[in-house]
């Protein structure tokens, strides 16, 4: 068992309305996408409101909708990313999201058990666009490893 898992926030800002015409084959995709995510090997746990997602939860802006997650290792989040069903959809991003002035990913390591609120979630995403990537706010092309369970 590990002692850290890994905490993942993603946030898009959204071309149009999620219930607009421009939308619609990544609202219909949504389901599709988060069964897989949560059948992933090193899936832990994920952001969702009553619905079954967190579309409808805004922190950020009216526009932006938020992903937050969590992960066994760097490994099985980029497996889930880059090599399952996510890899489709994630390459029509540009059909459905405006680019943002900001870093739109971070990762950083939790405590296994903890989960990652929106205000940590923030903070980090935060810290990574004033100071780049570090131990305490990483993407995935830089990440760094999980703290040493040993050291004091």
């Amino acid at each position: 068992m590990t002692a850290h898992h890994l905490a993942q926030l993603n946030i898009a800002r959204l071309r149009a309305p999620l219930d607009s015409p421009e939308l619609a084959d990544f609202v219909a995709l949504l389901p599709e996408i988060h069964g897989l995510a949560d059948r992933h090997p090193g899936f832990v746990w994920r952001l969702q409101d009553e619905s079954g997602d967190a579309t409808a939860l805004r922190p950020f802006e009216a526009d932006v909708i938020v992903n937050l997650t969590v992960w066994e290792s760097v490994e099985s989040l980029r497996d889930y990313t880059y090599r399952s069903g996510h890899l489709e959809p994630m390459r029509r991003r540009r059909d459905w999201f405006l680019p943002l002035d900001r870093p739109h990913l971070v990762l950083w390591w939790i405590p296994a058990g903890e989960v990652p609120t929106i205000t940590q979630a923030s903070d980090r995403l935060d810290l990574l666009s004033r100071t780049g990537p570090s131990p305490e706010a990483f993407t995935l092309r830089q990440p760094y490893p999980a703290p040493d369970p040993l050291a004091v």
